[in-house]
């Protein structure tokens, strides 16, 4: 078990909201500022403090200098924490979006982790320094390669700390608390729903088109087929992996883009969902 789930974060969640009401995003954003910032703080692992020593009582990395900072706007359905190794680091080590949804529900709407001490790879910028969004808007050709050579996924800048298993016990246990019965994610790649399908997530949507990608990929299906080495995305031996199949998917391989996909972690128990049966990362 991971460290920030032998720490019971419910049991601190539930002390240090108290009485307060705290069943969604919007009513955490009421809360005064300090207590707000403890109680968010709860969602990022230990194993990211320990790493990086950085205290949890002031957000301070070993300099003295705050480098956790919480967006949450008394208004707002969403709270954003960013956690850099320094302030003026251009990237962040962590980075979470949560959001209430139009049910009721509390999604989250972006998740990254980063080894900051990792080779960076500039698939976030294009040649004319615009940025890509990941290379959901345009795309960075040259520094896509590299960063597929180097063995990161696609919308990867650096490689990642695999804190998944940290994050999300801890993260179920504060719902919990909250009164919610579920976690939502869109998953904004092929490889992220097949890691979220790990960690016992089920399909709101798109389970059957995971599974129909997962046909096309087997030896003379529609996707299998294209991967006739037309570009360096689309690689003979591409469908073996889930890193593989995610470059071929995000250089456009499926004739539409990645869409419709949209999961859920029940908080007390996890699915047993696999579109693709004996995968290697």
């Amino acid at each position: 078990m991971s460290s920030i789930g032998t720490r019971k974060v419910g049991r601190e969640f539930e002390a240090l909201a108290g009485d307060l009401p705290h069943h969604d995003i919007h009513a955490l954003n009421q809360v005064e500022s300090e207590l707000k910032e403890k109680i968010y703080s709860l969602f990022i692992p230990d194993k990211l403090f320990d790493l990086f020593d950085v205290s949890r009582d002031n957000f301070c990395n070993r300099n003295g200098e705050r480098v956790i900072k919480f967006i949450a706007p008394k208004r707002a359905g969403f709270a954003i924490i960013e956690f850099r190794e320094s302030p003026e680091d251009r990237d962040c080590i962590f980075f979470l979006e949560l959001a209430d949804t139009p049910f009721f529900k509390l999604e989250i709407t972006f998740l990254i982790v980063n080894d900051p001490r990792s080779p960076r790879f500039g698939i976030d910028i294009d040649s004319s320094g615009r940025r890509t969004k990941f290379g959901t808007a345009r795309r960075n050709i040259p520094e896509e390669i590299r960063a597929m050579e180097a063995g990161l996924a696609p919308g990867q800048v650096r490689h990642g700390l695999r804190l998944l298993e940290d994050f999300l016990p801890g993260t179920l246990q504060c719902l919990s608390v909250m009164g919610q019965d579920m976690l939502v994610a869109e998953p904004l790649t092929y490889h992220d729903a097949i890691i979220f399908e790990r960690y016992g997530f089920n399909y709101v949507h798109g389970k059957k088109t995971m599974e129909e990608i997962n046909g096309g990929f087997k030896p003379k299906g529609g996707l299998y087929l294209k991967l006739d080495g037309s570009s360096p995305f689309r690689q003979p031996g591409a469908e073996k992996t889930v890193r593989g199949r995610s470059w071929a998917i995000h250089d456009g391989i499926l004739g539409e883009p990645w869409k419709g996909v949209e999961m859920y972690r029940a908080v007390n128990r996890e699915a047993d969902v696999c579109t693709f049966p004996g995968s290697v990362y």
